[in-house]
């Protein structure tokens, strides 16, 4: 009801107010006065845990700040005074303690919090404080259930506790019982039997409860059955279990799931369906479950109010039961209350509009009392969902509530209203940088504050004018909205608050970047294993911004590492396998935008290895079998591909069986007799092979005599009164039984002698004392313990051959050209071949050339022919032009050559030459050239003379005009002067004989440098005999360096002895004092160098004179002063004292002229390597 005075007042301010209701839900900052606004309370179902402490929470703000109190049951609730409850510093939460003397479940209550200062009261929710229990069950001892069989039964369980726990039933072996039409369990825990049967009673039946608040488990006492048995079981019709009767109300609130429940008894069991009146029911929304018991819908809305009807039907009738839903409502907020602030005499409202179903009912309250009993205010008015004030007064601040409730509920919102006076101020950071992406809505906040409410306005670039309409709109919270940025659009922008009682302003500078976008966004990439993928992901951002770019794999982070490698613009995964599949998503994030794409890898491998391999339709030669194919892996099956492994012939090895098309799964296979069968199954596509799959069970076929025949059976005699029969052995899945062996027939070709056999293991069978070269027919069957196997085909076999006893006649030659012969024979009788005609075979070698002066190799070459005319021939070919040759002939067959024909000779016409042995062109003044050349080696006949070409080149390339020269054949160098030194000319000769020019020879000449001269002096370094001949004589050097080392370590052969008459015997090896006698090595050395034996040169010693002569011989007569040992031996000259190596030999030249120099210095003289060093 509208005070009186208030109607024309609210039809003038009424649009102002309006307005003002969206500008007023500004924040008050917190250093000025204002009422307590809650901040923080509990659900208003609040269960707790007493483990994990009993507290309510309730915190709220306000200045100054707010005092705490709190009702419990709606009365006042002194908290001092309760010596187990707290209440927190600078809060109003509640901490509630629990031991002997109280217990938690003494706090259960409803419990309502309010905080309070000098401008009002907020009020909390109420509060349910609820207490979480799990109680044990009691212990009890349940008697045996003792039920009818075909009756039905219900198994109660009652969990206790709080919240409801989770139940399960478990039997005696503490497996859970197994649940079926007949057999279930309800949502309330209970379990349900539509009917008990005889099996029933074998295990005990107990109900457990999870709690999830104390993650525990508790167990009732089990239930035991006791099943009483009739003959026979008597069918009953359907009846609900639950619910009862034929209908019920069933009242969901909306948003909350919706469970109904048929569960029915009977026998037969019956089957439960369900339907909705005035439609199908949604099978998208709506969850059939517990075998049809149970029909459940998550979510409801309004349009699940409706009549659903559940049927349960079996052979003996039909039942139903109509459940009508009603979707209720809580009440909502379509207006919530706001914060009211106003100056002194200014005018507003608080709107507090709800709905819900049944409509809820609205109630104002001022600092937590109905405002009916709140003390009177003439600038206050209740207006339908509205309070209205008007011309407020300082003082008269306060925090309203509105309270809408229904039969189901309510909800509750604090709003105050605050009367100040304060000058505009700016509530946000000051000079903020925005930056903002191209094209996108931007705002521009600018938070300020102010009562009365100042007019705030923008400005950019410090111009004037304000900015309002076209793309730009200013928020009633002051923020400026441009609907597009542009580049245009950057600036720096001022936002000025201005009121009766003073002015604030703030800037904002907006940067306006170029957006993200993706050049290259990764696309569907198809990938073999182990090849490498690359999955694109490039983009243009701005460049102005820091950009990260981030990997995603099913939606979670990318492992990234050695297998992964996040490169510049894509993302590398070398040596894919099926692991790497999925969807790749990349995000390329600035500080302002951020774009993802995603695409999917698909990795193409070999197949999975195909499953449960079953033998099934078993025959004597067959039998089916199936298998599960596996995964494709995004590559088609081909073909599946059987192998078969045989215990007994090839235990281990697996063979292929057969193949089939990649469409089937099911084939029947073909089998051998007398194998002990297992299979597996292989999976072909375009990538390859799977792995093998788990072998079958042994499959075993019974024997049967052979289905094969030996194949390539052959006859051939290896001596001229045998022959060996032989054939194929059988493969291993063709024996079809045990003892394999075989029967070996023969007998002679066109003749009428019974057919002769003999029976063999191995593979082939002599026959012996046969006629040379005679046709037998041979056939082989192979046998084993089940019988003979089907014989092969009649063969002709020969036996041996012997040596050919003719040789071909009247060899002749015709038609004989430069480098053919055409040679004409008569042929050797088949008779006299002893054997098969292989070939005739012609051996000829050039005998000498038709030039006198040339002299050839006698290489004996052959060369076969096969005619079986009676007037054979053949061309020879690969002669020698203008030759002579000598030629004979034999016949030949499979094992030997005849006796050889007579010998003839025959010649060869001319030819065209040979190349010219060399060609050398030389430099030999600075502008002239000179060519030289050497007769062909193969003149092939008659030389004529020489044609020289020659044609000025540059490079690689011809360049001038060719010349030619020609010249008799004793002629073989040719001068020309060049009119240009530094022109190259490239020279070629050909020998002439009657038939024609010969095969050419080229050379360049030299450039104009010291390669002509390099050209004329061949660099000998490098030849090949000189490279010879030097190791050669380095190889001398060193063996005669030996010889010479040799003899001075053992004083030469000079007999110093014999020439002092001194004998060999008397010589002691050592002296008194110890020293070496170098004569006793002397005398050793002697021993092998002598030209005749020891006692030969006894006997010399003893002639005397004579002896001592010849050997005084090989040395200058000298002094014997001279030639005495004890002068070099007691001192003697000193320049005659031992070299460093200890030899004396050599110093008996004495003080003559030497005329002679020992080995040493006539080795040093005339050694090789002296040159060699003396040159270097």
């Amino acid at each position: 009801m509208v005070p009186r005075g208030w109607g024309p007042a609210l039809a003038v301010w009424g649009p102002l107010l309006l307005l003002w209701r969206g500008v007023f839900t500004m924040e008050v900052p917190q250093d000025l006065r204002q009422p307590p606004t809650i901040t923080k309370q509990s659900m208003k179902e609040h269960l707790v845990d007493p483990k994990e402490g009993i507290f309510i929470e309730c915190e709220a703000k306000g200045n100054p700040f707010p005092v705490f109190s709190w009702r419990k049951n709606g009365k006042f609730y002194n908290v001092p005074r309760d010596s187990w409850v707290s209440m927190r510093r600078w809060s109003g939460t509640l901490d509630m303690g629990f031991g002997h003397q109280r217990r938690p479940e003494e706090y259960e209550a409803e419990y309502q919090c309010f905080a309070t200062n000098d401008y009002g009261s907020a009020a909390s929710d109420k509060i349910r404080l609820r207490i979480s229990k799990s109680p044990l069950w009691p212990k009890e001892v349940l008697e045996p259930v003792s039920v009818n069989a075909g009756f039905p039964l219900i198994l109660a369980c009652d969990p206790p506790g709080l919240p409801t726990p989770q139940t399960f039933w478990l039997n005696s072996s503490m497996l859970p019982i197994r649940q079926d039409r007949r057999v279930s369990m309800g949502s309330n825990g209970d379990l349900y039997f539509s009917h008990v049967m005889v099996n029933d009673s074998l295990t005990d039946y107990s109900c457990n409860a999870r709690f999830k608040a104390t993650q525990t488990i508790q167990q009732k006492s089990p239930y035991t059955l006791k099943v009483l048995t009739t003959r026979m079981v008597a069918e009953t019709v359907p009846s609900f279990l639950i619910p009862k009767g034929t209908s019920s109300i069933k009242v969901v609130l909306r948003g909350e799931e919706l469970v109904l429940e048929c569960i029915p008894a009977g026998f037969p069991t019956p089957v439960v369906r369900w339907y909705k009146r005035g439609g199908d029911v949604p099978l998208r929304k709506v969850k059939v479950e517990n075998f049809n018991k149970t029909l459940r819908i998550p979510r409801t809305t309004d349009d699940d109010t409706a009549d659903y009807t559940c049927t349960a039907t079996n052979r003996m009738d039909i039942i139903r039961h109509v459940f009508n839903v009603q979707v209720k409502v809580l009440p909502y907020w379509v207006e919530k209350p706001t914060n009211l602030i106003v100056a002194p005499d200014e005018n507003g409202r608080i709107v507090c509009r709800a709905q819900g179903t049944p409509k809820p009912t609205v109630q104002w309250l001022v600092n937590g009392e109905p405002i009916e009993f709140a003390r009177p205010n003439p600038s206050r008015q209740v207006s339908g969902d509205a309070l209205v004030f008007r011309s407020v007064q300082v003082g008269s601040s306060a925090v309203y509530q509105c309270n809408a409730s229904n039969d189901y509920g309510y909800i509750l919102a604090n709003a105050f209203v605050n009367i100040l006076d304060a000058a505009p101020r700016m509530l946000g950071p000051r000079n903020q940088l925005v930056k903002v992406i191209e094209n996108n809505r931007t705002f521009l906040s600018c938070p300020f504050f102010g009562a009365p409410v100042p007019d705030l306005r923008w400005f950019k670039d410090g111009h004037s004018a304000g900015l309002s309409g076209g793309q730009y709109k200013t928020l009633p919270n002051g923020t400026l909205e441009i609907r597009r940025a542009r580049t245009e659009d950057q600036g720096s922008y001022s936002c000025v608050a201005t009121s009766r009682v003073g002015r604030a302003e703030n800037h904002v500078r907006l940067e306006v970047k170029e957006p993200t976008r993706f050049t290259r966004p990764p696309q569907r990439l198809t990938a073999s294993r182990g090849s490498l993928a690359r999955i694109d992901c490039r983009a243009k951002y701005d460049i102005t911004l820091s950009v990260t770019v981030t990997w995603l794999k099913d939606n979670k982070p990318a492992n990234l590492g050695w297998r992964l490698r996040k490169e510049e613009d894509h993302l590398a995964i070398p040596g894919v396998h099926r692991e790497d599949e999925g969807k790749y998503t990349c995000i390329i994030k600035t500080e302002l935008d951020e774009i993802s794409a995603s695409a999917r890898l698909i990795v193409i491998d070999r197949p999975d290895p195909p499953t449960d391999l079953e033998l099934s339709d078993p025959s004597e030669r067959s039998v089916r079998l199936t298998w599960v194919p596996g995964g494709d892996n995004h590559s088609p099956i081909l073909e599946f591909l059987v192998q078969f492994e045989d215990e007994r012939w090839a235990s281990g090895r697996w063979q292929n069986l057969s193949s089939y098309p990649g469409n089937l799964n099911s084939v029947i296979l073909q089998l051998v007799p007398f194998i002990n069968f297992q299979f597996r199954v292989i999976a072909i596509n375009a990538i390859g092979w799977s792995r093998p799959s788990v072998p079958s069970q042994r499959y075993k076929t019974s024997g049967a005599p052979p289905d094969a025949i030996p194949a390539n059976v052959r006859g051939v005699g290896y001596r001229r009164t045998n022959m060996e029969i032989s054939w194929q052995a059988l493969k291993d899945t063709e024996r079809n039984g045990p003892h394999l062996r075989y029967v070996v027939w023969w007998r002679r070709t066109n003749s009428r002698e019974e057919w002769k056999n003999a029976t063999t293991y191995w593979l082939r069978y002599y026959i012996y004392d046969t006629d040379t070269f005679t046709p037998y027919e041979i056939k082989v069957q192979a046998m084993n313990d089940f019988g003979l196997g089907p014989e092969s085909h009649v063969i002709i076999g020969y036996s041996g051959e012997d040596r050919p006893l003719a040789a071909p006649t009247n060899v002749q030659v015709s038609n004989t050209e430069s480098t053919t012969a055409t040679v004409h024979w008569n042929a050797v009788p088949q008779s006299s071949i002893m054997g098969a005609l292989k070939e005739y075979k012609v051996y000829y070698w050039r005998h000498s050339s038709m030039l006198p002066w040339l002299s050839v190799r006698w290489d004996r070459k052959n060369q076969v022919f096969y005619s079986t005319s009676s007037r054979p021939w053949g061309v020879v070919t690969d002669l020698m032009p203008y030759s002579n040759y000598k030629m004979y002939m034999v016949v030949a067959n499979n094992r030997y050559e005849g006796p050889p024909s007579s010998t003839i000779e025959f010649q060869t016409t001319e030819g065209v030459p040979g190349p010219v042995e060399f060609l050398t062109v030389q430099q030999r003044h600075l502008d002239t050239l000179h060519v030289e050349w050497d007769k062909p080696p193969e003149p092939n006949g008659i030389l004529t003379g020489y044609t020289l070409t020659y044609q000025a080149v540059n490079g690689s390339r011809e360049a001038g005009r060719f010349q030619v020269e020609t010249f008799p054949a004793n002629v073989t160098s040719f001068s020309m002067r060049r009119p240009n030194r530094y022109t190259r000319y490239k020279f070629t000769v050909t020998a002439l004989t009657q038939l024609g020019a010969g095969e050419e020879r080229s050379e360049e000449s030299p450039h104009y440098t010291n390669e002509a001269y390099s050209r004329e002096q061949v660099d000998i370094s490098t030849q090949g005999w000189f490279i010879g001949v030097m190791c050669a004589g380095a190889l001398l050097v060193l063996i005669l360096l030996i010889v010479c080392f040799i003899k001075r370590s053992r004083g030469g052969k000079y007999p110093v002895r014999e020439k002092k008459d001194l004998p060999l015997d008397s010589v002691d090896d050592k002296d008194q004092d110890g020293s070496f006698d170098y004569r006793s090595l002397e005398r050793i050395n002697r021993v092998s160098t002598l030209p005749y034996p020891k006692r030969e040169e006894d006997s010399q010693q003893m002639r005397g004179s004579q002896s001592q002569a010849s050997l005084d011989g090989m040395v200058k007569m000298q002094d014997s002063e001279d030639d005495s040992l004890v002068e070099y031996g007691d001192g003697g000259d000193g320049d005659r004292q031992f070299n460093e190596d200890g030899s004396f030999i050599g110093q008996y030249t004495g003080k003559k002229d030497r005329e002679e120099t020992d080995c040493n210095q006539s080795s040093e003289a005339t050694s090789p390597m002296n040159a060699i060093y003396s040159l270097a």
